[in-house]
């Protein structure tokens, strides 16, 4: 694991995230919806060059809607791409098309809408696309951590398999052993029933050392491997060379655990923290605690809820504001174009739409002008902004993760303070 690695900015993969999903929801009349990967080498007037010539081809196109919605997104695509001087440094990814307003609308009614999108990675395939929906996959692919690490929780007893994979620790399989335990029955010389055990353990050990590679090699390609367990039979497998020589190499650690198993498994994660310190799964957990303990201990620095925590970071007490990537929550303003009047609230996604139509038929409260402007930002974005300016950190964590469920029990929320505001 290279450890100058640079970690990824959670706010900035959320978005991408949240961006990849929305696309992969959307679905055009007929072939008309543009994905264009350029790769970090690629010079930027070849590509502009190739969409021209594209959108000589779509005046082909017989159907006058379609031909309109891909002149115009290929177009916007080009004007777009002279904005920049050259490709950025790992590539850029912009898909564009004719997509329904808001709140529908009849054929023909569509906006056309561009998205651009820096690649978390460096991006290396040139793609041109124009299809009935966004071509996705390339970046979802990026956003899957590459780091898989292995564990084997293993005595003489049973053994277990797990993967850790981004934010998600896997339970694989469990296997008894067969060895007989330490005491022999009785009418069985002594030396026979060592003789026996030792031939059983070689057999577990060879059989165990089969489903490592299984797994390991030949189904997920690991970066490294944990071993942990109670006693001196994980040492006993290790020293022995069983196991395949390039999981040899890729042994991390080895962990004196209680359990063997699926129990030795949750255990190993629990305390490989500063052997996985470049895994975001370990990172979250490690924030959580934070938080928890400063909860817990009643020390005043552990805040949660919506509106206490936004009021917290506007006063620039938080230290460090984390949120779940499931909060679905959105920030909408309404602002008077004559007297500036700024109304706001903060909605889940289904009551938008019926909200803004409520408040655009309202009268501002100060002017009673009905001249307003509307906008909307996602939860994570308004908070950033905020963020930004107070120099505030945001995490963003798996909700559906074992932390983020702590998380959820909060309202989703939480921040962790610079200092206790209620102390005199």
């Amino acid at each position: 694991m290279d450890k100058n690695s640079v970690k990824p900015d959670s706010v900035k993969l959320y978005k991408i995230r949240k961006t990849l999903n929305d696309l992969s929801q959307q679905t055009g009349h007929g072939t008309e919806l543009i994905t264009v990967y350029i790769p970090k080498a690629k010079q930027l007037h070849e590509v502009i060059t190739n969409l021209r010539e594209e959108q000589g081809t779509a005046d082909n196109i017989k159907s006058d809607l379609t031909r309109t919605h891909v002149v115009d997104s290929l177009s916007k695509v080009v004007q777009r791409l002279k904005l920049y001087k050259k490709t950025p440094e790992r590539g850029l990814v912009i898909f564009c098309g004719a997509l329904p307003r808001e709140g529908g609308g009849p054929p023909g009614s569509e906006v056309v809408k561009i998205f651009e999108i820096d690649p978390p990675k460096d991006l290396t395939t040139f793609l041109y696309r124009c299809d009935d929906h966004f071509h996705v996959d390339i970046l979802k692919d990026m956003l899957k951590d590459d780091n898989m690490i292995g564990i084997l929780a293993i005595d003489a007893k049973d053994a277990g398999w797990g993967i850790l994979h981004g934010d998600k620790l896997e339970v694989l399989k469990e296997t008894g052993s067969g060895v007989a335990g330490k005491h022999r029955q009785g009418g069985q010389s002594a030396k026979r029933f060592q003789k026996l055990r030792e031939m059983e353990l070689t057999y577990y050990f060879n059989r165990v050392a089969a489903i490592t590679r299984e797994y390991f090699i030949d189904i997920y390609k690991i970066k490294g491997l944990i071993i942990s367990g109670p006693g001196p039979t994980k040492e006993d497998f290790i020293n022995n060379n069983y196991l395949e020589y390039r999981l040899q190499e890729m042994i991390l650690a080895t962990i004196d655990a209680s359990y063997s198993g699926s129990e030795g498994i949750r255990e190993a994660f629990a305390k490989s923290g500063d052997i996985l310190s470049d895994f975001r799964m370990v990172e979250e957990k490690k924030i959580i605690e934070k938080l928890f303990q400063q909860i817990n201990s009643n020390s005043g620095l552990g805040s949660y809820g919506l509106k206490e925590v936004i009021e917290m970071l506007k006063n620039n007490i938080a230290e460090t504001v984390i949120i779940t990537d499931d909060t679905d929550l959105y920030r909408i303003e309404l602002k008077c174009k004559r007297c500036q009047n700024i109304r706001e609230e903060i909605l889940e996604r289904p009551q938008i739409i019926p909200k803004k139509t409520q408040l655009l038929g309202e009268p501002c409260p100060g002017c009673k002008s009905m001249d307003m402007e509307l906008s909307e930002q996602d939860i994570v974005d308004y908070l950033a902004l905020i963020a930004g300016q107070t120099g505030t950190k945001i995490e963003v964590i798996a909700g559906k993760a074992e932390h983020g469920a702590m998380l959820t029990s909060l309202g989703k929320i939480a921040a962790i303070l610079r200092y206790n505001p209620n102390f005199n």
